[in-house]
């Protein structure tokens, strides 16, 4: 809400790092059809694993485990649960499944918000329900000492605040006010600042981290485990949230912490998808198929320089073939001519 606000009203110039990792993460963007086009049994593996590690790792981010001789039983059984932890592991799970089949079905709004926390949570008292008590982030240390980290959004304005941010996040995506993937961080980062639930508000971020990237065209979730990424740096996780987290209230915090934290967690994903898939060499065809996928997701004009930015690899003459070839075909029409040309989809 409140950091989705300040970069509506105006942003700020972004850093050289920012910059750094979204020129990274388009680059990774557009191999990504290379990528999941080939190999599909490794494809299939890594699927399987990272439902596996994403299941276990978030929920042990929130302190709670199964016994290790159980997980395939939970995960994957029709199990009798034995007790609450294993109730919301396999909830979890349930909910990974429900946005990797279904992400197209499932907008970002109050309703998907509570379902992904009543999934995850199970037969308790409030899931799927705001906070009825004002709550705050407590630090708990090894010596018995507590320190109140961070005071959340009200109880009674939690309703208002969470409307708020999902407004903010479709205005700033339809005016594209800023890049998505810096939007995309933000809305995480404020909704773990507002703690709509009495708990499990770091689950529901993470799944609605997951499902804003399929949104976005970003399906690195579905092969790697980003939060197990998360739990392996959980440190620098929550450093960075209580780093952007002050002033947040007044909307005097800095965001950039907690945003470039995101923003290298997803380079860091990318990077062990392609070190996982291995340096595949592209098979006869696999250029075409993706120069052709990546303009069938166009919704307007587009140009061959972006098409070129969409597809690394792939050469300008071996683009300008395919157009020439789909425009003899009538899939697309050119708009111009010369370098300024831009071209559509009939």
């Amino acid at each position: 809400m409140n950091t989705l606000l300040l970069f509506s009203k105006s942003l700020e110039s972004i850093s050289t790092v920012t910059n750094w990792y979204i020129s990274d993460l388009a680059e990774y963007h557009g191999k990504q059809e290379l990528y999941t086009h080939q190999a599909p049994q490794k494809l299939k593996t890594l699927r399987e694993h990272a439902l596996i590690e994403s299941s276990l790792s978030s929920n042990r981010l929130e302190g709670i485990e199964i016994e290790e001789k159980r997980i395939g039983t939970v995960l994957f059984g029709k199990a009798v649960y034995k007790d609450r932890n294993e109730e919301e592991v396999a909830g979890y799970r349930k909910t990974l499944t429900l946005i990797h089949e279904n992400y197209r079905d499932l907008s970002i709004s109050e309703e998907t918000l509570k379902k992904l926390h009543a999934l995850t949570r199970g037969e308790i008292w409030d899931a799927g329900k705001y906070k009825e008590k004002d709550s705050t982030i407590i630090e708990k240390y090894p010596d018995g000492r507590e320190r109140i980290r961070f005071k959340t959004v009200s109880a009674r304005k939690t309703e208002a605040a969470v409307n708020e941010l999902i407004v903010s996040w479709e205005d700033i995506i339809k005016d594209k006010a800023i890049h998505p993937l810096i939007a995309l961080a933000a809305f995480n980062l404020d909704f773990l600042c507002i703690h709509p639930f009495r708990d499990g508000n770091g689950r529901v971020s993470r799944l609605i981290l997951l499902l804003q990237l399929y949104h976005l065209g970003y399906e690195v979730g579905r092969y790697i485990s980003i939060e197990k990424l998360i739990e392996e740096n959980k440190e620098r996780y929550y450093e960075t949230l209580e780093q952007s987290s002050q002033g947040w209230h007044t909307g005097e915090h800095d965001p950039w912490p907690f945003i470039n934290y995101i923003l290298s967690l997803l380079k860091t994903a990318y990077k062990e998808f392609e070190c996982r898939i291995g340096h595949v060499h592209s098979p006869r065809g696999s250029k075409t198929e993706m120069v052709i996928a990546v303009i069938d997701k166009q919704l307007g004009k587009f140009s061959i320089s972006e098409l070129k930015k969409s597809c690394p690899g792939v050469g300008l003459d071996m683009i300008r073939k395919i157009l020439k070839d789909l425009k003899k075909r009538k899939i697309i029409g050119c708009l111009g001519r010369g370098k300024d040309a831009t071209w559509k989809k009939l």
